[in-house]
């Protein structure tokens, strides 16, 4: 993105106990049972959380900006006033039992270049900003990555708004409830770069012993919410050649998305997390049953054979038990391919740094994914034991998010152009 002269000395590196220390005090808030943490989006915990950043922001001598999606915006100023910034960042939300590193390792990774640059007395042409998205893992208000999507004009606001919960509350509502709706039209500023650090969230970069991924595409994600419906009736009296059990048709159907996605191997995926079966009581047998076949793959082509092969394997197996099935397409997007000179600076980065790497595909969605559509962007991955995430026991290492911190900096600074 920038000349070499314009790029921090190899010898330059972040604070990883501070930044460690940070990620662990972030994780006292809306702790989960089992040692993770619980900060659903637009919950009180997600509110706290965004005041402990913007108070660390404030002391870092940021100045924070606030959307009508809640997306926050904490910029470092850089010496040239037209310069465009360079945006770094991710998200603070958790899964309900999310772990203590998905999006934060971004979001206060972002936080730490700021204050390192401040440590150093270094000035950057353009401004810096850090970012965390609103609602990024999609699990109170589907679909994932919902502020980010409004913000590159996926969604519509209004839209994004009128998205509800479980218990029937709207995502508009609730932000003007935990009092972080801003007022800045959301999508109105342009970016000269964006740069998202994140847990792998698979079992690849430790496997292969590399500590950094450079990620240069991102798995296209289809989200199928499948409705079918049948009859409820008694479990001892009702005879087999009676039922119309909508949960024996949801195990055929999520047996069919298993078969099909490994039809695709090895990089197609597919399965069902979200299943709900209705009236969910022991001795009825079910008659409704709603879940929602998740299909992923690097080729948009694959992700289109997928969710047709389903859907008519779905039809075919409803249609043979005498009920009926419905299909409504909650979230998704095509695959992505990130900028080549913001992936060249991320490697560069890592170069530099002397810390092995190797390219990766993320197989999970992320902020980076929707930002792309509107601004040169990259990713930068380093490991999770074991590979796990969306899991309490989710784990990483103090060396894995320094190493992963230092190559965010020498990326975004690079980006931003050191003044000499």
């Amino acid at each position: 993105m920038s000349s070499d002269s314009t790029a921090p000395g190899d010898n330059l590196r972040i604070d990883g106990s501070r930044l460690w220390g940070s990620i662990m005090e972030m994780a006292k808030i809306g702790p989960g049972v089992a040692g993770g943490n619980n900060r659903q989006t637009l919950t009180d915990a997600d509110g706290e959380g965004r005041a402990l950043f913007q108070s660390w922001c404030e002391a870092a001598g940021c100045t924070m900006g606030l959307d009508q999606m809640g997306n926050m915006f904490a910029r470092r100023e850089g010496a040239d006033p037209d310069a465009l910034p360079v945006y770094v960042g991710s998200h603070l939300d958790t899964q309900p039992t999310g772990g203590k590193y998905d999006g934060v390792l971004g979001v206060l990774g972002g936080l730490e270049i700021v204050r390192t640059l401040n440590d150093l007395g270094i000035k950057t042409k353009h401004p810096i900003v850090i970012t965390n998205f609103s609602n990024e893992e999609g699990t109170r208000y589907a679909p994932a990555m919902l502020a980010s999507g409004v913000f590159a004009g996926i969604h519509d606001q209004d839209w994004a708004y009128d998205r509800v919960d479980a218990d029937g509350k709207r995502f508009g509502d609730e932000l003007e409830r935990i009092g972080w709706k801003g007022e800045e039209k959301v999508g109105a500023r342009k970016m000269h770069a964006f740069f998202e650090l994140h847990i792998e969230q698979g079992p690849i970069l430790e496997a292969e012993g590399k500590d950094i991924g450079v990620v240069t595409h991102g798995q296209g994600l289809s989200w199928t919410q499948v409705t079918v419906t049948g009859k409820e009736a008694h479990t001892g009296s009702t005879p087999m050649p009676m039922r119309r059990n909508a949960g024996l048709a949801m195990a055929r159907i999520l047996e069919k998305v298993d078969e099909i996605a490994w039809s695709h191997k090895p990089h197609a995926v597919g399965a069902a997390g979200h299943i709900e079966v209705f009236p969910n009581s022991r001795n009825v047998i079910p008659g409704k049953a709603v879940f929602t076949v998740d299909l992923r793959s690097p080729e948009l082509a694959v992700i289109q054979d997928m969710e047709a092969r389903t859907q008519a394997a779905a039809r075919k197996i409803c249609d043979d038990m005498g009920l009926e099935v419905a299909f409504e397409k909650v979230g998704g997007f095509d695959p992505v391919a990130f900028d080549e000179g913001c992936v060249t600076a991320v490697r560069s980065a890592a170069e530099r740094l002397g810390y092995s790497h190797m390219n990766i595909i993320s197989g999970a969605g992320h902020d980076a994914c929707w930002i792309n559509q509107v601004a040169p962007t990259a990713m930068i991955m380093c490991p999770c034991v074991d590979g796990l995430s969306h899991n309490e026991a989710e784990e990483i290492t103090p060396e894995w998010a320094s190493r992963g911190a230092d190559v965010l900096f020498h990326a975004v600074v690079e980006t931003a152009e050191i003044i000499e």
